[in-house]
């Protein structure tokens, strides 16, 4: 662990490195790693160490092969050094490496951004769909509105997501280990805290909706009758604009406050946000009984009832923050 350079490595000293590291199990040594960080402040991993080689001659491939990654000179580089390696350098120059990690971290994070909005809305449409099969023998939630909520959920959502360009931030985090959960406790609580919001809003429309604002007849029994409800058609349309406004609390992994940072700099999600807000309206107002929804849509009355619901999710997010960070606070002490 004390190594820090090693000039004018040849081949051998490279293998016999990759090697040696690969194989090494000082990261199970509690007593040692503690010692190495107190005396001299060097930090081990908590797993097997990974290991990434450079080369560009043909001795240097078995090395390359070796290691977890290998990176390759484009230029000055023979074909068996690139065969060998799994990144090549096409400029040679070694800052492309902080450039590919970044660009490899940020894949990862925006794998667990789609993870945390995909598992939200399945948690919320899931626990919707199975009360009111319970409760009425019919689905608040209709099947096609299903599809439809998948269609933009899976295919615009997750566009949107994984298009957030590598922000400098990302080289700031500690490695991950890759025995850990991709879903980390950040993004439970997140999921748990936003499909709760979403699922009590859901209930309270379902079962009181039709008291509060004087609708003529509940959704299911005009369901029975083969018409679609105003009851019904509302609670479709809040729970579309609450996954629409989780979308971009979704950008955010570590509990970030400020939610809306760096949106301007991904013009691909704000065009996707607006575009699927705009394709909602639409569905709404003239999918009539295509999308099982009151002829005519809804009033404006009713809109800002759905738009404010979903809006909710935003000062949600905050205080799931906020609940997360004083329960840490607390174990800490």
């Amino acid at each position: 662990p004390h190594l820090r350079v090693l000039a004018r490595s040849s081949p051998d000293d490279k293998l016999t490195l990759a090697h040696g590291l690969n194989q090494s199990t000082l990261y199970q040594d509690t007593v040692a790693t503690a010692k190495l960080e107190l005396d001299h402040n060097i930090s081990i991993f908590h797993d097997r160490q990974v290991i990434a080689m450079t080369g560009d001659g043909t001795n240097d491939a078995p090395a390359l092969k070796r290691a977890d990654i290998g990176f390759a000179m484009g230029i000055a580089g023979t074909q068996i050094a690139k065969d060998a390696a799994d990144i090549i350098l096409l400029d040679d120059n070694f800052a492309s490496i902080v450039t590919a990690a970044k660009w490899g971290r940020n894949v990862y994070a925006s794998i667990q951004k789609f993870l945390q909005f995909q598992l939200t809305v399945n948690i919320s449409a899931v626990i919707t769909a199975l009360v009111g099969s319970f409760d009425h023998q019919i689905s608040p939630l209709a099947a096609i509105q299903l599809l439809w909520v998948n269609l933009l959920m899976d295919a615009l959502a997750s566009l949107a997501l994984a298009s957030e360009p590598p922000v400098d931030g990302l080289l700031k985090r500690p490695p991950v280990n890759r025995s850990e959960s991709m879903i980390t406790k950040q993004m439970w609580c997140n999921m748990l805290g936003q499909s709760a919001y979403q699922v009590t809003a859901i209930m309270a429309l379902l079962y009181g909706g039709v008291t509060w604002f004087e609708l003529e007849e509940e959704g299911h029994i005009a369901k029975e009758a083969g018409e679609n409800s105003v009851h019904y058609t509302i609670i479709f349309n809040a729970f579309v604009w609450m996954q629409l406004f989780n979308e971009v609390n979704c950008r955010m992994l570590d509990g970030e406050f400020n939610v809306f940072k760096g949106v301007l700099n991904n013009p691909l999600f704000c065009g996707i946000l607006v575009t699927t807000a705009i394709l909602q309206v639409i569905m709404v107002q003239f999918g009539s009984y295509a999308m099982s929804v009151i002829p005519g849509g809804l009033s404006l009355r009713y809109w800002g009832l759905c738009i404010a619901l979903g809006f909710g999710s935003l000062p949600v997010q905050q205080i799931i923050n906020v609940l997360v960070r004083c329960f840490r606070g607390k174990k800490k002490e």
